[in-house]
């Protein structure tokens, strides 16, 4: 079997369309349909279901997508390891990392590339909940969580400990304040993030325990637009501490201690345990211990 239909089978079912899959590979329409028939014709499998109005990928489809995906990953590792053997300090690293945990690795991907400038380093912004699978499927080489994966599979490390901040405006009526009450913050409207997270399901839990409304009226995809909500007093918010250092630092928000509330976080630097890093992986995994 060539590889090539199968790198055709995969851009298809990413792209939903054959038309659009064929704009991506520079090919025609009827390019990508005879190269999906010929695939399916070798493995004596129908892949894709087109009888509908929208692709629907076969039982056989999705094992051979697996499979695919697979060999898209060795064919990412032949190309790595040719170019760390013609320069032992060149090829790709890949990490994958939610929006706060980002905002943690940024001094030392600034420090890893002023010591390997030859490195592609491609920080792919993911779903904590998704990370540990993407490792294990090879798409990704490096994770940056903020729990245990609990998997033997993988093997993980504590990089950096943070904790949830309880935040509000400097014009909001606890600013003053060094610290306040759980009860007292029943009336006060939350701004939620809407990614379920471990954190999340903890504040959850801990209002619920004390039988205190939490009233998240408002839900944002961002830490980025939370904050700036926070700001402007359209509400309060638990976020972490790493996403709004500098904001209390400048005096843009105030960090308010919740007495019977405090959530640790610990984050996370996560790797296969049973698959051989590149040089580019092992070279962050030893600048991180280092620091």
């Amino acid at each position: 079997m060539e590889l090539y239909p199968l790198k055709v089978f995969l851009t298809v079912v990413a792209e939903k369309s054959f038309s659009r899959a064929a704009e991506k590979l520079l090919r025609t329409q009827p390019a990508v349909s005879l190269a999906i028939a010929k695939l399916e014709s070798d493995l004596g499998e129908k892949l894709i279901d087109r009888s509908g109005k929208d692709l629907i990928v076969t039982d056989a489809g999705r094992i051979v997508l697996d499979y695919a995906r697979r060999f898209e990953n060795l064919e990412s590792e032949l190309d790595n390891a040719l170019a760390e053997l013609r320069d032992h300090s060149a090829g790709r690293l890949i990490i994958g990392a939610n929006e706060s945990t980002t905002l943690y690795m940024l001094p030392s991907i600034e420090q890893y590339r002023r010591m390997y400038p030859k490195v592609k380093v491609q920080v792919r912004r993911s779903l904590s909940s998704r990370i540990p699978g993407q490792l294990i499927d090879g798409d990704l080489e490096l994770g940056v969580i903020s729990y245990d994966p609990e998997d033997d599979r993988l093997q993980s490390m504590v990089i950096y400990e943070d904790h949830l901040a309880f935040v509000v405006s400097p014009q909001h009526r606890f600013a003053t304040r060094a610290e306040v009450s759980i009860g007292e913050l029943g009336m006060e409207t939350f701004i939620a993030h809407n990614v379920l997270s471990p954190y999340r399901a903890a504040v959850l839990k801990e209002f619920q325990r004390h039988k205190v409304t939490l009233n998240m009226d408002v839900e944002m995809p961002t830490v980025e637009t939370i904050r700036r909500m926070v700001q402007r007093n359209e509400g309060v918010a638990f976020l972490p501490h790493m996403c709004v250092e500098q904001d209390v630092a400048q005096d843009a928000l105030r960090e308010i201690r919740v007495k019977e509330l405090a959530v640790d976080r610990k984050i996370r630097l996560v790797c296969p345990a049973r698959r051989s890093l590149s040089h580019a992986a092992k070279a962050f995994l030893e600048l991180v211990r280092g620091g």
